[in-house]
């Protein structure tokens, strides 16, 4: 039997499932006498205590500049709140709920809060708190913390979803696969399973009931299926689809210490995209040339307090020391109304997407801007860094930076501190920056294109909305125009261009995007390999070629048959 699931960490896998089962225990929905009343709060308190003094424990083996820790770090700042503790306790005593009760409750509704703000990014974080609801139930009704650190070898994990909490103290080691039968491709958990390098199906309509502990299943989280029972043909071929991957991946290793050119010397630079600083550690394994987008605003998502101007400077120092001289790239903080930062107050918006997000936030928040700002120029004196500012669409907008820039000078030399200069740049995320980018290049050091949601306000399509995505890809022929406008106004000023989007990762467009003009790609860390490997089949006539006959095509289909023939040919 073979049941479609998402693929959101790639891999084959073969094993016997550990089915970890949500407790069936009933909630008793009957009123609680008031003498009671006290008892149940009384529980909820000491499952919380329990729960959180977990959560406390398996994030001591971790780094605590790690995602890991800081995505634990969010369950436990939920439990901690002292806004929901309250909530809890008066919910019990005002409506005469059970602890369990209480929460299932007041979870739920904090959960669909999540979900009303339209966001992906909290959708997912709504999951989360589900989860983490069930997970203090089930303490409440044990009266212990359930715990998932023994499990047996070779195991494919099956269960309805899993916290970052619980994922820190998961034995990766006995797990050959996980299954779940929620989640998204930007959840915690898929962030954690590609961290870790470990097959991962998520929302996988498996009926829990009909798995046994101990059956044989096989997971193939590179096509998104989950094989019961897997016939011996079914194993036949997935270990020819394993081998072939393990192949391709071992070839790709040769590339890590070649020079990112053409097959006839055309240089690019490729750099990684990154949200840590844990994952600058990993930069040497693909060999990639340095830091082309750190996204900063995960230090403020995942940390219970603001980091304040002296934390944000170790942080960057510490991306500094580690890249030893290769550029590291930093955006300042793409906050908005779409993503939940715990320690901000963030306004509901009606259509966050079009709303105060990028630097139409920061420039509204320049205490908040300036203590990032002051961060960045002091840690520029210990090495090179390039700052680049997303969602700027008008001059007006970049002047506005450059005037809080020099002031932050100025307040650092009256307070003694050293600074660096920095390179400057912009993310060319909209068709109002495309358009005015003659205005704003020769204020400029470089540019960096961020394709996702470029292709996203040009074609009014929101790029979360899955049925979208084959009607409105990020590569289309409009898209391809707007990146030459882009390049053409860049080479002008003599700009370097660079690309950040979702586009620079994808080895099918390579070619395309080499012959347009781009300087430099900075794609995720996984598929930086395989980007140096297309890079390396080409020449740069070639690649020229075909982004002038790219430019002509009208239709979507058109350039992917285009693309597709001439990386066959």
């Amino acid at each position: 039997m073979i049941i479609k699931g998402i693929a959101v960490s790639s891999g084959i896998a073969f094993g016997q499932a550990k089915v970890l089962k949500p407790s069936h225990a009933k909630l008793d929905y009957h009123l609680i006498p008031h003498a009671q009343l006290h008892q149940e709060q009384q529980r909820l308190t000491a499952a919380l205590d329990a729960l959180i003094k977990q959560i406390v424990l398996s994030a001591e083996h971790l780094d605590k500049a790690s995602e890991h820790h800081q995505l634990i770090d969010a369950d436990l700042m939920f439990l901690e709140d002292e806004e929901l503790q309250l909530e809890l306790n008066q919910t019990i005593a005002n409506q005469q709920f059970s602890a369990a009760l209480a929460v299932e409750h007041t979870f739920a509704k904090q959960a669909q809060i999540l979900k009303d703000m339209d966001s992906p990014y909290l959708a997912c974080r709504a999951d989360d708190v589900i989860c983490l609801g069930q997970r203090l139930i089930s303490t409440i009704l044990n009266g212990h913390c359930t715990s998932h650190s023994q499990l047996p070898e070779n195991c494919i994990l099956f269960t309805k979803d899993i916290t970052p909490a619980e994922f820190a103290i998961l034995p990766l080691e006995r797990i050959n696969a996980i299954v779940l039968q929620t989640g998204g491709v930007t959840s915690h958990t898929a962030i954690l399973a590609r961290s870790a390098e470990i097959p991962t199906l998520m929302n996988c309509n498996v009926e829990f009931d009909e798995l046994v502990d101990g059956a044989q299943v096989a997971v193939d989280a590179i096509g998104g299926a989950l094989y019961l029972s897997p016939t011996s043909a079914d194993h036949q071929h997935l270990s020819q689809l394993k081998q072939q991957a393990l192949i391709r991946k071992a070839g790709l290793t040769k590339f890590r210490d070649q020079v990112t050119q053409t097959a006839d010397g055309h240089s690019v630079a490729l750099l990684a995209n990154v949200g840590c600083i844990s994952e600058i550690n990993h930069l040497a394994d693909v060999g990639a040339e340095g830091v082309g987008l750190f996204r900063t605003e995960f230090m403020f998502m995942h940390s219970a307090e603001l980091p304040d101007e002296q934390t944000q400077y170790q942080r960057y120092c510490d991306a500094v020391q580690l890249l030893d001289g290769k550029p590291l790239t930093i955006r300042t903080m793409d906050l908005g109304a779409d993503k939940e930062v715990p320690a901000l107050t963030m306004v509901h918006e009606e259509n966050p997407a079009l709303g105060i997000r990028g630097v139409r936030y920061t420039l509204t928040h320049t205490l908040l801007f300036n203590a990032q700002l002051k961060a960045i120029l002091r840690a520029a004196n210990h090495g090179p860094i390039r700052l680049m500012f997303p969602m700027v669409n008008q001059v007006e907008e970049l002047e506005a930076i450059f005037e809080l820039i020099e002031e932050c000078k100025q307040r650092l030399v009256e307070d003694e501190k050293g600074f660096g200069e920095l390179s400057l740049g912009i993310v060319v995320e909209t068709p109002a920056a495309v358009f005015n980018l003659p205005s704003m290049v020769p204020m400029l050091d470089f540019i960096s294109i961020g394709t996702n949601d470029l292709t996203q306000y040009t074609m009014a399509a929101d790029r979360a909305n899955p049925q979208l995505v084959e009607q409105f890809p990020v590569l289309s022929p409009v898209i391809v125009k707007l990146i030459a406008q882009c390049i053409e106004a860049a080479k002008t000023a003599n700009v370097t261009v660079s690309m950040c989007g979702e586009l620079a990762s994808n080895p099918a467009a390579t070619a395309l995007l080499i012959g347009l003009g781009i300087d430099e790609l900075s794609v995720s860390l996984s598929a930086l390999l395989e980007v140096k490997q297309e890079l390396s089949h080409w020449r740069y006539p070639q690649c020229v070629n075909i982004a002038k006959q790219a430019l002509v095509t009208s239709r979507i289909e058109e350039l992917n048959v285009l693309l597709t023939h001439c990386r066959l040919s």
